[in-house]
């Protein structure tokens, strides 16, 4: 059969991308909306496109070399693409393909002037635009000259730009063809791009309009500045209008050329209100069209709308499903959890299964709605001030939606909504016991999950699963446990407000908390430190450590096999494979981003504490973490009678003292209870996934999934389905791979409201130094040091005296803190567990600095202030 090389574009829609690529497939669903002009044109296939590529002379092996390379080696990625490049130009298009060409363009007219468009496959994509990754050409004149630029478009889908964004993208480049779009050309007046979401805030029911003079690609190029058109409910709700020097015009010829715009136009807008808002509604039926906001290109000619464009907006974060159409706040669950990536939907579901609030998803994030509790004064202040104690940006955030007119309606109290954080100390004896007595129920819960999961497989496991979860609930709900939490931080909060009252001191807690007992997350820490004195003393160990540092880098889903049998082979090994083995008994649930049971743990991947035991090889002597451990509780107890002894010295000091001297017990015995829930969730974690685990091995040799971590993609009650059934689907499983590379890339906002709304909040303060980054003071203290940014903590590589900079830091970045001089952090609040441990190890912590890892480049000489919550560039 005859291949087809030519498709008009009203013969396709979306549905043909394999066959026209992105951009044509997008075109040819736009020309099929009533009332959307698309400029007449066809596609050159991708079949086309094989055919060249099979006939261009040795690109094998610069693809393969291409695709084994680190997108970061520029230099090697320009030199193999431009060979690529080279060689499909170079290759003839043949006389039957190039007369299917030609014919078409005799059908539209062969002397006009048209657009030649790259349309790869890979392009305009719900989770990769790829926008301007390949080339297009305007105003292309004569049959010749369009077969040229068609060779020039195939060559572009290895542009070195492009080549990158796949590379970052996982898309494999032999998987990616390249149509071309012919497209008779437009000769405007005016043209631009619309948004029908806010870019920037990502708020849906806000459209953007950039409008210019003549083409688009004045615009697209950067030459001139746009007019902007912001339209909200059918209306100019803003509007900037450009000078315009200069604008791009078509010539007779063929090409293009920029000219100087006549003065009297200049500060004219290029559209009128009117034309504004008819584009807008012509760009929300195209939204309406394809399911999602669109970035739609846009030209206009005799006061006719004519659309050459339309892709979806990539990053935009996306808005819970609410199932109606009411107005919705919603609060990250990451950021109270000091873990903003993206998860895994197996990883969502079971922390929505086993959580105590219900939760939305979105962006592989999970949500917690607090509409209701804004619409009530009383319970509104509650929550204000609680978020405002814990993360001042989502407070400000929350107010920025409040401020909003009407967008969250008032109601009447219903409720107290409660006391107020930070009031009363919850009632509770202040007794180690109790303490003793959790940890004790904890420990018992987790052993009778163990010995009864054991027998349970099939779609008993499951059954037996989620009776577990309401286990798992009832343990994190279990009043007394909640009462010690409470109390550690209300009487953590009592010191600072009565203390900053009554002495002037700032955040004094900090100092009197430090080595506070039972804090199973800094005792983690210090643990380390002694595997790393049994190691210490033999130099065969620590040299094959230093060889296996890469190892923690390689997929997720594969555990370090046999890594603990090599450990064994050199002089002392065995002895040190016992330490990290007895270490890894206690600890190895653990693992960053812990909240998704799908992350590898410690104990899967141990080679991921590789570079902190190496740190602490190298800049700790013997025995210290006791000394560590000893010189915190000895500066705490001296804190603590500096404080009493002021105090006394006051009017009423005597109540004063006895009062602090309560609540100085009451934080050091429940403080470091804080940390030990968490625990307990991810030892329960480590069990429920080595059992589905389990059931994925044996799925696998049924034939039933091709890996087994496959069952990551699905969701807790598909996975089940799928054990009961014996059927799976491969396609879900690819496109759940797909979104979820795709909400990598998405920054998880603090706020996000139903209309799209994202938002991260501001710091509202005149106290901090020109040039400084604000953030959220949570360990007191001022250090000088050098900032290492490290973004994982498998590549850490610390020396004594360095700052670590980094997004967040949950409880498994605790044994980096022992080795640091200071900590900050873009993520994170006064009680989340970061800050509590840096407290605990006397370590100046500034959290909640937007952008840190971008603003403070590794190796800067930086200053934290951990007591006024600022961090300070230093020359």
């Amino acid at each position: 059969m005859t291949e087809r090389y030519v498709r008009d574009l009203r013969e396709v829609d979306e549905t043909r991308i394999a066959l026209v690529g992105g951009k044509g497939a997008h075109l040819g669903g736009l020309s099929r909306i009533d009332g959307v002009r698309v400029p007449d044109g066809f596609c050159v296939t991708t079949d086309a496109f094989r055919r060249i590529v099979a006939q261009a002379p040795s690109i094998d092996d610069p693809l393969d070399q291409l695709s084994r390379l680190d997108p970061d080696d520029r230099e090697a990625v320009r030199e193999l693409s431009a060979r690529i490049r080279r060689s499909i130009e170079g290759t003839a298009v043949p006389g039957d393909l190039a007369a299917a060409i030609t014919r078409a363009l005799a059908r539209f007219g062969e002397r006009d002037a048209y657009a030649v468009r790259s349309s790869a496959t890979a392009e305009d994509l719900p989770t990769a635009s790829f926008a301007g990754q390949q080339d297009t050409y305007l105003n292309v004149v004569g049959p010749a000259a369009i077969l040229r630029h068609v060779s020039r478009c195939w060559a572009s889908l290895f542009t070195e730009r492009a080549v990158v964004y796949r590379q970052r993208n996982g898309i494999d480049h032999r998987a990616v063809l390249m149509a071309v779009v012919v497209q008779r050309m437009v000769l405007p007046r005016a043209a631009g791009v619309l948004f029908t979401a806010d870019p920037v805030t990502g708020n849906r029911k806000v459209a953007t309009v950039d409008a210019g003079l003549g083409l688009g690609e004045a615009l697209v190029s950067g030459l001139v500045n746009p007019d902007v058109f912001t339209v909200r409910d059918g209306e100019v709700v803003a509007r900037t209008i450009a000078a315009k020097e200069r604008a791009v015009h078509a010539l007779p010829a063929g090409g293009t050329r920029e000219v100087a715009v006549d003065p009297l136009r200049r500060e004219q807008p290029a559209l009128t209100d009117a034309q504004v808002v008819r584009l807008v509604r012509l760009g929300r039926r195209i939204e309406a069209h394809f399911g999602r906001p669109q970035d739609i290109e846009w030209c206009l000619a005799d006061d006719d709308f004519q659309i050459t464009q339309s892709r979806p907006i990539t990053t935009l974060f996306p808005v819970p499903e609410a199932g109606d159409q009411e107005n919705r706040v919603y609060v990250s669950v990451g950021h109270g959890q000091m873990m903003t990536d993206a998860m895994k939907p197996l990883g969502l579901s079971v922390w929505r299964l086993t959580a105590m609030v219900p939760m939305h998803e979105a962006g592989g994030r999970l949500f917690v709605d607090v509409t209701s509790r804004l619409t009530s004064p009383a319970s509104r202040a509650g929550l204000l001030e609680v978020m405002g104690r814990g993360d001042p940006l989502i407070r400000d955030a929350l107010e920025t939606v409040l401020d909003q007119d009407d967008f969250v309606p008032s109601r009447p109290d219903t409720d107290p909504g409660g006391p107020p954080a930070g009031g009363a100390p919850a009632p509770i004896e202040t007794d180690p016991a109790v303490v003793t007595e959790l940890v004790e129920r904890s420990r018992a819960s987790i052993a009778a999950l163990e010995r009864d999961i054991r027998t349970k497989t099939g779609p008993a496991l499951f059954d037996f699963l989620l009776a577990a979860f309401e286990e798992h609930r009832s343990v994190l709900s279990d009043p007394l446990s909640l009462r010690a939490i409470m109390a550690g931080m209300d009487a953590s909060w009592w010191l600072n407000d009565r203390l900053g009252e009554w002495l002037g001191e700032k955040n004094a807690a900090d100092t009197l908390t430090l080595s506070a007992p039972d804090n199973v997350t800094s005792r983690m820490g210090l643990a380390l430190l002694d595997l790393a004195d049994v190691i210490r003393p033999h130099p065969e160990v620590v040299a094959f450590l230093r060889t296996a540092v890469g190892r923690g880098a390689v997929d997720e889903g594969s555990p370090d096999q046999g890594f603990l049998d090599e450990l064994a082979k050199p002089a002392g090994g065995a002895e040190a494979r016992d330490a990290l083995a007895a270490y890894l008994d206690r600890y190895g649930m653990r693992c960053v981003g812990e909240i998704d049971i799908t992350r590898p743990r410690w104990c899967e991947r141990p080679t991921a504490l590789v570079p902190a035991i190496l740190d602490n090889v190298r800049n700790f002597e013997p025995g210290a973490a006791e000394r560590r451990f000893e010189e915190g509780r000895r500066k705490a107890w001296a804190k603590e009678q500096d404080v009493l002894a002021r105090l006394r010295a006051l009017p009423d000091g005597e109540r004063k003292a006895a009062e602090t001297k309560r609540m100085i017990d009451r934080v050091r015995t429940f403080i470091g209870y804080r940390e030990y829930p968490k625990y307990g969730i991810v030892s329960r974690y480590l069990v429920y996934k080595r059992a589905l685990l389990a059931e994925a091995e044996r799925l696998v040799r049924a034939g039933v999934l091709p890996e087994r971590e496959d069952i990551f993609y699905l969701t807790f009650q598909e996975l089940h389905d799928v054990v009961r059934t014996n059927r799976a689907d491969d396609r879900l499983v690819q496109r759940r791979k797909e979104a979820f590379r795709s909400y990598q890339a998405l920054t998880t906002p603090r706020v996000l409201t139903s209309d799209g709304e994202a938002l991260t909040g501001a710091y509202r303060r005149d106290d901090v130094p020109a040039g400084a980054l604000s953030g959220l003071p949570v360990s007191a203290g001022t250090v000088e040091g050098r900032a290492r940014v490290v973004l994982d903590m498998a590549q850490a590589d610390l020396e004594a005296g360095d700052i670590l900079v980094t997004t967040f830091t949950d409880p498994s970045w605790s044994p980096l803190f022992l080795g640091i001089a200071g900590l900050v952090t873009e993520v994170g609040g006064v009680m989340t567990h970061g800050a509590v441990v840096a407290r605990e190890y006397g370590l100046p912590a500034v959290v909640g600095v937007a952008e840190a890892t971008r603003l403070i480049p590794d190796g800067q000489r930086i200053r934290v202030h951990g007591t006024d919550g600022y961090v300070e560039l230093l020359p």
